[in-house]
C-alpha cells in the first residue's frame, strides 16, 4: 500500500482489490486518479509541443514517458497501446527491443503468459536481423524466466546458466535472486556431472550463493550424498520458495522433482538396499519412505521394485539398447497400422 500510494498506482490498486477480494477505498482511488491526470496532462502538453516544434527524437521520448506512466500506475492495456505507438516512431533496433522488453516486464508483472510468450518470440525474431551483444544476453534471462513460469525447468536452467557471466537484468531481479533461480533449477534439471561442472564449480555462483539461506547446504549435501542434510536443507529453503513470486506456483512440483533426483542418485549405488537403511540415510521413517518410493515407482519415475516381504528396494538399471529397440518396434507397429488404414481407404 505504501508503494501504491507513493506512485499513485490507481489501476493496480483496483486490480489488487479484485484479486484479494476487498473493497477499495474510493476516496484514495479518486485522489490517485487526479494526480495521474495532472501528470498525464503535463506529458500530453510536452508531447504536442514536441510534435509542433521539435524532432522525432523528442516526440519519442514523451511517448515513452507516457507509456511508462501507464505501466507504473498498472494500466496494462493503455501501456501496451502507448508502447506500440512509441514503437512506430522508433528508428533503431535497440530502441524497439527495449520496448519489447518493457512489454515482457508488463506481462511478467500481471502474470500474462500469452503476452510474455508473444513478446519473447518477437524479440527473438528481431535479433535474427541484428542486435547488440548486451540485448541478446538480456533476452536469455527474460526467456529463461518465461520458461520458469511455464515449468520448463531444463530450458530455463540452460538459459540462466548461459547468462551467468553476463547478467545485467537488474530491472527484473537482483543478482542474488538470479543465482537462486539458476541453482535450484539446475538441481532438478542437470545430471550430477554437469551440475558439478556448471554450477558447483562456477565462480559466479560461489561468490554469492552463501548469501541465500539454506541454498549452499541444499546443493552441496545433494552432490555429496548427505541425504539427511539435504532433506533438512530442503525443509529450510521451502519458505524461500513459497515466498518467491515466480517459484511459489511450482512449489509442490519442485519439491517432488528434487526428491526424485535424490532417490535416483541413492538407488544408483545399490542393486538392493533395505528400506530401513535407506530411511536412516534420508532421516525419515520407513512408512514415509515406503509410501514415497511406491508412488514414484508406480508413476514410472523410479526404475525399482519393493520387496515388501524382505523389506528391501531392488533397483534396476534400464538397458539403453533394449529401450531403443522396444521403442523402434512400437513405432514400426504404429507405422504399419497407419499404412494399412491408408491402403483400405485408397482401395475403396
Amino acid at each position: 500500500m505504501g508503494l501504491i500510494k507513493e506512485h499513485n498506482m490507481s489501476k493496480f490498486y483496483v486490480h489488487v482489490a479484485g484479486v484479494l477480494d476487498f473493497t477499495p477505498d474510493e476516496k484514495l482511488i479518486k485522489e490517485m486518479e487526479a494526480a495521474n491526470a495532472v501528470e498525464q496532462k503535463g506529458i500530453e502538453e510536452k508531447l504536442e509541443d514536441a510534435k509542433a516544434n521539435l524532432g522525432d527524437m523528442e516526440v519519442r521520448d514523451f511517448l515513452l514517458e507516457r507509456a511508462e506512466l501507464f505501466a507504473r500506475i498498472g494500466d496494462k492495456e493503455a501501456a501496451l497501446e502507448a508502447y506500440d505507438e512509441t514503437m512506430k516512431i522508433s528508428s533503431s533496433l535497440g530502441q524497439k527491443l527495449d520496448l519489447v522488453f518493457a512489454k515482457i516486464r508488463l506481462g511478467l508483472f500481471f502474470n500474462d503468459i500469452e503476452l510474455v510468450q508473444k513478446q519473447v518470440d518477437t524479440a527473438t525474431e528481431m535479433l535474427t536481423t541484428g542486435g547488440d551483444w548486451e540485448r541478446r544476453n538480456r533476452l536469455k534471462v527474460y526467456e529463461g524466466l518465461y520458461k520458469l513460469m511455464i515449468r520448463d525447468f531444463p530450458r530455463a536452467a540452460e538459459l540462466f546458466l548461459s547468462g551467468l557471466a553476463t547478467f545485467t537484468c537488474t530491472e527484473l531481479f537482483e543478482y542474488e535472486r538470479f543465482i537462486f533461480y539458476t541453482t535450484v533449477l539446475s538441481l532438478v534439471a542437470l545430471d550430477r556431472k554437469t551440475l558439478r561442472e556448471k554450477v558447483i564449480k562456477a565462480p559466479e555462483i560461489l561468490s554469492v550463493y552463501d548469501k541465500i539461506e539454506h541454498l549452499p547446504e541444499l546443493m552441496n549435501n545433494l552432490y555429496d550424498s548427505n541425504y539427511s542434510g539435504f532433506f533438512e536443507a530442503l525443509v529450510g529453503i521451502s519458505s524461500t520458495i513459497k515466498a518467491d513470486y515466480y517459484m511459489c506456483r511450482h512449489y509442490n512440483y519442485f519439491v517432488r522433482e528434487i526428491r526424485i533426483v535424490a532417490y535416483k542418485q541413492f538407488l544408483e549405488s545399490y542393486m538392493s538396499v533395505t528400506m530401513e537403511s535407506m530411511a536412516r540415510e534420508f532421516g525419515v521413517s520407513t512408512d514415509f519412505l515406503d509410501k514415497e518410493i511406491s508412488h514414484f515407482i508406480a508413476a514410472g519415475r523410479l526404475t525399482a521394485k519393493i520387496d515388501k516381504v524382505g523389506g528391501a528396494i531392488e533397483s534396476s538399471r534400464p538397458d539403453a539398447v533394449n529401450t531403443h529397440y522396444q521403442a523402434t518396434i512400437k513405432q514400426g507397429d504404429q507405422l504399419l497400422n497407419s499404412i494399412q488404414k491408408l491402403a483400405r481407404v485408397t482401395n475403396v
